[in-house]
């Protein structure tokens, strides 16, 4: 059989060109997508970082009572500049362009994505963008991420180069998206068929049709608002006949299904991780798989939940509540499955497992709170209160985040061919669980209190709960901090072992060797059975 007829359905393609050049100029010009997943994730590192260090020092103002040592508007600052920097330059593009990047391939028995120039394109796309938000920080903007109008045009900081380098990012998403889209039609292996797709794939191909479809609205909202920025067109400014609650609803409905791109392909991260550490089959495959295109479709529908405190109509109001509720239906799911499929399994405490196990007890608590912002009534309370932010970063560090770091301990033997230090990854879960939960539990009560989010200074019977908050974030860092340099260190300086599939898991991508060559395989797989048949399939 020639060569190029070994994967019936798959787009064929001479990989020959990706014969690297050495040194540095070899990263910078890769084809190779498991290269390019790396170079995303060593500029995330970098912003996941700085976007920490504002968060720590707004959390340092807020300790104690009174000014501490920014005033207002540098406050302001710091708060646009945390949300800006870890949405746009580290969630969005966080588990697709690192982990969707070099293991989808992998899964699928790939050579390499379907178009590894778009693919590296889509990359540079995104160092456009950090650079254009890096430069914005000379005058940086100070309207929180979310750009509202009217103030996002009339204040004299710097939106343009923020909302342009935004702007910019979207076009990185919607071009990873096609890419994966068409890779997972057409470059799947033989005998994969789309039921026998694990549920991370599922993920990240829920996570790219929400890319493509809803990244261009946020793109002409943004577009719009520099638009009147410059030229006073009255957009969305009521002074110039212009309606900022329209702004809301262009970004909203892009903003919401994007907390999807965050938390999706974390979901498939659990749904590959708790089977392998269970020794059990994934209870409910098919149903897990439904839930995520669901959610995807759902999460279209319920934008305006954010805007029911901006004067929405109450019929609109009512509708929208109501869809909110059934989101959680198919997040109900995927909890369920997860917990049926531990039930009476052989469970190994590994450090990914350790992740995948505080993963669903954190998204239980985002779920839960989240009923709350759904119900009208409820929801005109807490809605500007630190309830939000509890219940927001639950749900996207302890979503998100926390999915990403799970993520890169369970493939850190494929990728790196290394085995890290358990010890000191084991410390790093339990710092931040510790910390995760002592900074975000206390915000509940201090929303349930009425402590508005996004002030610069509050009453004195709120300190006790903001110290808290506070010492919680700080361990929280630390734990983060000791992950990454332990996983930093191992890739590094760590010695290489042999094995190509240490959980003895039966994955495709554990086929390959470890770390995987450049095109993956030494021969086209064959797939004959379904991805989480554990004691059903013998292992290869």
């Amino acid at each position: 059989m020639d060569k190029q007829d070994m994967n019936e359905g798959q787009s064929v393609f001479n990989l020959s060109y990706l014969k690297q050049p050495k040194g540095l100029w070899s990263w910078l010009v890769t084809l190779d997508h498991k290269r390019i997943a790396l170079l995303y994730l060593s500029a995330l590192i970098v912003f996941f970082f700085l976007g920490g260090v504002f968060a720590l020092l707004m959390r340092l103002e807020l300790a104690h009572v009174g000014k501490q040592m920014i005033d207002p508007d540098t406050y302001n600052i710091l708060f646009t500049l945390h949300g800006v920097i870890m949405i746009f330059l580290f969630i969005v593009p966080g588990i697709p362009a690192v982990l969707g990047n070099f293991c989808l391939p992998l899964m699928l028995g790939a050579k390499d994505v379907a178009f590894p120039r778009l693919n590296l394109f889509s990359y540079y796309i995104y160092v456009a963008g950090a650079i254009m938000a890096i430069i914005g920080l000379s005058n940086p903007a100070d309207t929180g991420w979310t750009f509202y109008a009217p103030y996002s045009v009339r204040t004299s900081t710097g939106v343009i180069m923020m909302t342009a380098a935004a702007f910019v990012l979207g076009f990185s998403s919607i071009l990873t998206g096609l890419n994966f889209i068409v890779t997972i039609h057409r470059m799947r292996a033989p005998g994969l068929t789309w039921f026998r797709l694990p549920v991370f794939v599922w993920g990240i191909y829920a996570t790219s049709v929400i890319q493509v479809l809803a990244t261009p609205v946020v793109g002409m909202s943004l577009v719009l608002l520099i638009v009147e920025r410059m030229f006073g067109l009255g957009i969305f400014d009521p002074k110039l006949g212009g309606d900022p609650v329209l702004f809301q609803h262009l970004f909203w409905f892009y903003s919401h299904p994007v907390v999807y791109i965050m938390v999706l392909p974390a979901f498939g991260i659990v749904g590959e991780v708790i089977p392998v550490f269970s020794r059990k089959p994934l209870f409910g495959y098919k149903m897990v798989v439904f839930s995520s295109v669901g959610i995807a479709a759902i999460g279209f529908f319920v934008w305006a939940h954010h805007m029911f405190v901006a004067g929405i109509s109450d019929p609109s109001a009512k509708i929208f509540s109501i869809v909110t509720f059934a989101v959680a239906v198919p997040t109900a799911i995927k909890v369920f499955n997860w917990v049926s499929t531990m039930y009476r399994g052989s469970i190994s405490l590994t450090t990914p497992m350790l992740y995948a196990m505080a993963f669903v007890f954190l998204f239980l608590i985002a779920g839960t709170t989240g009923v709350y912002l759904a119900t009208l009534a409820v929801d005109v309370f807490y809605h500007d209160t630190y309830f939000v932010v509890a219940h927001f970063h639950y749900t996207i560090q302890g979503g998100a985040v926390i999915g990403l770091i799970m993520g890169l301990h369970y493939w850190f033997p494929k990728i790196s061919g290394k085995h890290y230090n358990t010890i000191v990854a084991n410390i790093a879960w339990a710092l931040i669980m510790i910390g995760f939960n002592l900074t975000f539990l206390p915000q509940f009560v201090l929303g349930m209190e009425g402590m508005p989010r996004r002030y610069y200074d509050y009453p004195a019977e709120f300190q006790n709960l903001h110290t808290i908050s506070t010492v919680g974030a700080f361990i929280n860092g630390v734990g983060y901090m000791m992950a990454l340099i332990n996983l930093f260190v191992t890739f590094v300086w760590g010695k290489r072992f042999a094995e190509a599939n240490p959980y003895e898991a039966i994955g495709l991508e554990w086929r390959a060797p470890s770390p995987p060559p450049t095109e993956n395989f030494d021969q086209q797989p064959i797939v004959n059975h379904g991805p989480y048949d554990y004691g059903r399939v013998a292992l290869h």
